[in-house]
């Protein structure tokens, strides 16, 4: 992220309507590798390849934030894998986490993981170290620590079923799993900024809150997403949830949410009702059956849609609702990418 980016996304934040509207996208390995040409193993295993198609991405698109930029990771594998979870890797497609235990009084036997030495962990580190500087001569910062959420890591580790069926019957030793993992995930964010001291952001990714009710949100998901983000005194505190969004919503601003990514099947007018308009976003058309699927005509279509349906344009980073998805085409982006430029 460029230092012009990085102010125009706090800028954002504050509520202010930039001169040119913002653009911005998450991007990692479901979309860079196909976009690149490469085989999602070969982004994964080689730092070259990484780096370049990151470089080309930015260089592409130079007006646009890619967040959290130069993104090093292993797909959902990368928290797991400290954890000890097999890593199971395919050519072209993400990688997955085998679950290492399937009942929750199994949890117990877990311990928080050596952010400096377990899993994938140091490999991540040691990919932005090594490229650090090279980030800094194109220009760009590495602004944000990245981690899965306390719930998507725990059903990596379970199973999404088996966890939330014991949310419901057994919530004392569902609870003592989930603090062991928000433990772990302070360790992993504080060790990030302690190698990278540019770090003044977390994105955190967490898909499995929107599958919860109310209280249930209140009771396993609330107190500690916001321990996490109230830990560190960061400028941007970014929430990533591109399931059912609605209960989310309506208690960011008490975790200390600044930023959202939410599902494109909520309106942004309505997240911004449910938020007090205190929150800014990163949304929303359809990633998958637009951006990725739809004509050029669909896209440039959908994107002034979205833009007319919103009265109050303050607080808003247009994008898609969700990551940027698999075979997203340069065509279709720059269609996104020009009606919003050319919006008025």
């Amino acid at each position: 992220m460029t230092l012009q980016h990085w102010e125009d996304l706090l800028s954002v934040i504050a509520g202010n309507k930039l001169d040119k509207p913002a653009i911005g996208f998450i991007i990692d390995s479901p979309w860079i590798p196909g976009w690149y040409g490469v085989s999602t193993i070969d982004y994964y295993t080689n730092d070259k390849i990484w780096f370049d198609a990151n470089k080309k991405a930015i260089e592409t698109f130079p007006d646009v934030m890619f967040l959290p930029g130069f993104w090093s990771e292993y797909g959902m594998c990368t928290e797991p894998s400290a954890f000890g979870a097999k890593s199971i890797w395919a050519e072209q497609n993400l990688p997955h986490a085998a679950k290492i235990i399937s009942d929750i009084s199994e949890a117990k036997n877990l311990k928080i993981p050596n952010v400096k030495t377990d899993g994938l962990l140091p490999f991540m580190i040691s990919r932005l170290r090594h490229h650090e500087k090279s980030i800094n001569e194109l220009g760009h910062e590495i602004k944000f620590a990245v981690t899965r959420g306390p719930l998507n890591i725990a059903t990596f580790l379970m199973g999404t079923t088996e966890f939330l069926m014991a949310m419901a019957m057994y919530p004392e030793e569902t609870q003592k799993f989930v603090i062991l993992i928000n433990d772990f995930i302070k360790d992993w964010v504080e060790y990030q900024m302690e190698n990278f001291p540019d770090i003044e952001g977390i994105l955190m990714l967490d898909d499995i809150v929107g599958f919860l009710s109310n209280d249930d949100f209140k009771s396993f998901a609330k107190p500690y997403l916001k321990d996490i983000y109230s830990t560190f005194d960061c400028k941007v505190n970014f929430f990533h949830n591109d399931a059912q969004g609605i209960i989310t919503a309506q208690h960011l601003e008490d975790i200390g949410v600044n930023l959202f990514n939410f599902s494109f099947e909520h309106s942004i007018s309505e997240i911004k009702e449910l938020t007090n308009n205190n929150v800014a976003f990163l949304g929303n058309i359809p990633p998958r059956d637009v951006l990725a699927q739809g004509s050029i005509e669909i896209v440039k279509k959908e994107t002034r849609s979205m833009m007319e349906s919103v009265e109050d344009q303050s607080g808003i980073i247009w994008s898609c609702g969700g990551g940027m998805p698999q075979d997203v085409k340069t065509e279709n982006l720059q269609a996104f990418i020009d009606v919003i430029n050319d919006y008025h």
